[in-house]
Parts: structure tokens; C-alpha cells; sequence
């Protein structure tokens, strides 16, 4: 399994690293689309599509993208919609969480599925637009992600249960604690304001989303940086949620060893959005 695990990663990395420092946002762009429609593909078998339907929600996928590709909007700034994209996160998010995993096969099938491509749809607009702003900019939304990842596990280790009495969501993803998540918080908290002082220090060209928060108050920062790595646990629990009511562990094994696209980037979908959202107001 690790052996699996390191030649995915290495595979992985061998394609998205030349892709994320050409000169050009196109090749990263073309990338991501092809990840969001394979997590569509996978979103489709979660919720009960036949194969070819499930390919066929893939195809929808990777059109949308397209189509807002062709139209111009990676160029476009779209308050409005990361406002109701991230609106919608938040109140979806919460109330998905609230229902738990018994609540999820009464949603409507066919409003599952629509959401679900509307949310990897947004997930690739945002990480477009994110390269399109800058490498430094995207990079930090995707190290915050991974820094809450990171620093949840190890306070988790550490402090699980040392201080509350109680698991996360026991029912969802019985290995989270609440200790994790304000590690995954502090982390995030500390990446912020180290990159805003080096982005400050060597005067960065290119913004990342602490700057545009510190430039409009300090205060701001800590906030968005606290509020960024919630959302990030909301995302990892809602997929964590849809594979406990679908009974499958993993939401594909398109990576071997490391699972489906979706359990890669289950913490991105929200966070993304929310991103450009808090950028852009």
C-alpha cells in the first residue's frame, strides 16, 4: 500500500508541478478540468448512475468547464457568483452535516447530482482563476488546506480527547476530533500570518489570499484564516458523509493507494470558492 501510495503521489506530481509553473495558466487549467470530470465520473457512481451515465456526467462536467473557459470568465472577476457559491457551501454544508448520513438518501436524487456538478464546476473555475491570479496566490489556498490536513492530525494524535469528551462526528468520520480541528486551526492561522509578513517582507508581485486579507485589516485576517479551515473540515465530512451512505470506503480508485479524486480534493471544493469569494469582495 505505501509503495502504491508514493508512486501515485510521484506520478502526480510529475504532471501538476510542470503544469502549475508553466509561464501559461492553460496548462494547469486543462489539468484541473480533467480531475473535476473524473470526480464527477465518481460523483455519478456514488449516487447510484449506471456506468454510462456516470461517464455521461463526466462528459457534462468537463463541458461546463469548457464552456465558461471559452466564454472568458478565468479572466473575469465574479464576485457574484463566489458570493452565492460560497453562500451555498455554507448553509448546504451545514445543513448536509445537520441531516448525517441517514439524512442524505432523502434528498433528491437528481437534485444530488446537479449539485454535485455544480460544486466540481465551481471547484475548477475557482483553482482556474486562482492560477490565472497568480502561483503564489493559488499556491495558498492549497497550502492552507493542506496545513489544516496536516496540523488536525498530528494535534489529533497528540490531544484527541484530552480536552473534550466527545468525537467530532462519530457517525461520519469517527477518527476526527474536536482537538484536530482547532490544531488544523491553529496551523492555518500561523501560515497566514508568517506568508502575509514574507509576502510583505519581499515584496511578492503576485498577492496570495492572506495579503488581500491583512490589506484590508489585520483584524480580517485571523478571521478568514479560522473561517477557511472550517470550511475545509465541512468539505472532508459532507464526502466523508456521501461514501458512508453509499457503503464504499474510498470514492474510486483512480489513485492507487490514495483513493478517488474526490477524497483528494473533498477539502478544496468549498475552500476554493470561498477564496476567490473573500478576494474579490
Amino acid at each position: 500500500m505505501l509503495k502504491q501510495r508514493v508512486i501515485t503521489a510521484l506520478v502526480l506530481l510529475a504532471i501538476l508541478l510542470p503544469a502549475l509553473f508553466y509561464p501559461s495558466p492553460v496548462p494547469f487549467a486543462a489539468v484541473a478540468l480533467v480531475f473535476m470530470g473524473a470526480g464527477a465520473w465518481e460523483w455519478g457512481r456514488l449516487n447510484g448512475l449506471a456506468g454510462a451515465a456516470s461517464v455521461g456526467l463526466g462528459a457534462v462536467c468537463v463541458a461546463m468547464c469548457g464552456a465558461a473557459w471559452a466564454t472568458g470568465w478565468l479572466h473575469q472577476p465574479l464576485p457574484w457568483l463566489w458570493a452565492i457559491g460560497g453562500g451555498a457551501w455554507v448553509l448546504g454544508g451545514a445543513l448536509l452535516l445537520r441531516g448525517g448520513v441517514a439524512g442524505w438518501p432523502h434528498v433528491p436524487r437528481a437534485l444530488r447530482v446537479v449539485g454535485g456538478v455544480l460544486a466540481l464546476w465551481l471547484a475548477w473555475l475557482a483553482v482556474a482563476q486562482a492560477r490565472v491570479a497568480g502561483i503564489n496566490y493559488l499556491l495558498s489556498v492549497l497550502t492552507l488546506v493542506w496545513m489544516a490536513d496536516i496540523a488536525a492530525y498530528f494535534a489529533g494524535r497528540a490531544f484527541g480527547l484530552r480536552f473534550t469528551r466527545s468525537k467530532l462526528a462519530p457517525a461520519i468520520s469517527p477518527g476526527k476530533s474536536w482537538e484536530g480541528v482547532w490544531g488544523g486551526m491553529l496551523g492555518v492561522l500561523l501560515l497566514a500570518v508568517c506568508w502575509a509578513w514574507a509576502d510583505a517582507h519581499w515584496h511578492a508581485q503576485v498577492s496570495s489570499l492572506y495579503s488581500h486579507l491583512a490589506r484590508r485589516g489585520w483584524w480580517l485576517l485571523p478571521i478568514g484564516a479560522v473561517f477557511m479551515a472550517a470550511m475545509s473540515v465541512v468539505g472532508d465530512l459532507v464526502e466523508s458523509l456521501i461514501k458512508r451512505s453509499a457503503g464504499v470506503k474510498d470514492s474510486s480508485g483512480l489513485l492507487p493507494g490514495h483513493g478517488g479524486v474526490l477524497d483528494r480534493i473533498d477539502a478544496l471544493l468549498p475552500t476554493l470558492p470561498l477564496a476567490m469569494m473573500l478576494s474579490q469582495f
